[in-house]
């Protein structure tokens, strides 16, 4: 836990600018690498899992496994940051990723499904902790620069997820070396990876952004008129709950229609590498956008970007699901569009969340909204493979463009309540 007199130490706005700039440095190089542990289950996690299983209904389930691990994780790591800080919650949240990473890895050798299916909600835990991690980008940060608070974080990502599924045949060469499963490659990168994000964090991440943020708002509020440093917590505000619910929804799309890709590639007989650059070109559009998503989030508002993400999503689905099954350079930017409308709707409804929350009850939000955004992610990908079984890959894409358009009417009701509270 961060040193009381370190926190007590640091409460000017000159110093926690500082602290906060020193911060996103952490955080980018702890979201490098981290990048390169989350791509490892977006690649191939599905791919292994129809080997293993041998069925393709069936092959949704890795990802919905590993994303139901990160809402546990989610819900931890934001306990643990209420009380211990961001560099504990973050720091061991990607050191449980690695550890289930490896045991992926030990399933594959072993040929052990009910480990796979442990191992895999074990490693969520590194997906759910990249996605906090955003958070601490905000801490800090002014209320005009949340965005790009938001942004900073997550564009780090972009090197390791990007880099990672490109390293799908490498690692599998290195794999087959060492006598494990070929497809099991990525994730003994995704083990070391994400074990290394985790010390970057416990070691570095000091002063603790979260606690010197929580700290400043406790004097703030008791040198006002009448303050008091041990009043009530203020209510969240409604927009939180649309934040949330932006995010909720491109979980839900995103997660569906990137799980069934590569099925639905190999299906048409595309090689593993191809499937690796339209993953990777996906992932790239995830995080790569982030820094100039953030820059339009904190100009243009909250509001617009959630519209675009709705429209992108739904033109990504569209294309996905007209594309010709042998068309990579369709496919890729299907799959582009589809990262970029979750872009949108992440980095605007972080800073939709992080608008109507105050330090004392901030991680405690995040932390169950994200519980929220990692359960539809898990339902999103468990159920992507049977609704592809039972109809196709073509439905299943344009049926997820077709739910992104609920942003809309999400927003207007968010609209319709703060005039009536007014």
């Amino acid at each position: 836990m961060e040193s009381p007199d370190t926190i007590t130490a640091v409460t000017t706005g000159e110093e926690a600018a500082r602290v906060h700039q020193r911060t996103l440095t952490v955080v980018i190089l702890s979201q490098i690498l981290g990048g390169a542990g989350l791509a490892a289950g977006i690649s191939v996690g599905a791919l292994l899992a129809q080997d293993m299983l041998g069925s393709d209904a069936l092959s949704g389930v890795p990802t919905g496994l590993f994303t139901l691990g990160s809402a546990l994780a989610a819900f931890l790591v934001g306990r643990s940051t209420q009380r211990f800080g961001r560099r504990v919650g973050l720091a061991y949240g990607f050191i449980a990723g690695g550890l289930g990473a490896a045991g992926v890895v030990a399933a594959a050798v072993l040929d052990n499904v009910p480990l796979l299916f442990l191992a895999l909600f074990i490693y969520g835990s590194g997906t759910a902790t990249n996605l906090q991690a955003r958070y601490a980008g905000t801490d800090l940060a002014p209320a005009n620069k949340r965005g790009f608070g938001t942004s900073m974080a997550m564009v780090a990502t972009t090197i390791g997820a990007v880099a990672g599924p490109n390293l799908i045949d490498p690692m599998g060469a290195f794999a087959d070396s060492v006598g494990v499963p070929t497809l099991a490659g990525p994730f003994i990168l995704a083990a070391v990876a994400y074990g290394a994000a985790g010390l970057v964090l416990f070691m570095l991440l000091r002063p603790d952004p979260y606690l010197l943020a929580r700290r400043i708002a406790t004097e703030t509020a008791a040198k006002e008129p009448n303050g008091s440093a041990n009043r009530a917590v203020p209510k969240v505000g409604i927009g939180a709950y649309v934040g949330a619910t932006v995010m909720v929804l491109t979980q839900i799309v995103m997660i569906a229609i990137m799980t069934m890709t590569p099925i639905h590639m190999r299906a048409h007989h595309h090689e593993m590498a191809a499937v690796g650059l339209v993953i990777g070109m996906h992932i790239g559009a995830m995080w790569l956008p982030s820094l100039f998503t953030g820059i339009l989030v904190d100009k243009l508002g909250r509001t617009p970007m959630v519209i675009a993400s709705g429209v992108t999503l739904l033109l990504a689905g569209v294309l996905a699901a007209t594309a010709p099954g042998d068309s990579l350079g369709l496919l890729i930017l299907a799959l582009v569009l589809l990262g970029l409308g979750w872009n949108f709707g992440l980095v605007s409804g972080t800073a939709l969340v992080v608008d109507a929350t105050v330090p004392q009850n901030r991680p405690r939000t995040q932390g169950t909204i994200d519980v929220l955004i990692a359960l539809a992610g898990a339902g999103g990908g468990a159920m992507s493979g049977m609704v592809m079984s039972a109809t196709s890959y073509q439905a299943l894409s344009l049926g997820g463009g077709i739910l992104a358009l609920l942003l809309i009417p999400v927003l207007l009701w968010a609209r319709a309540r703060r005039a009536v509270t007014a």
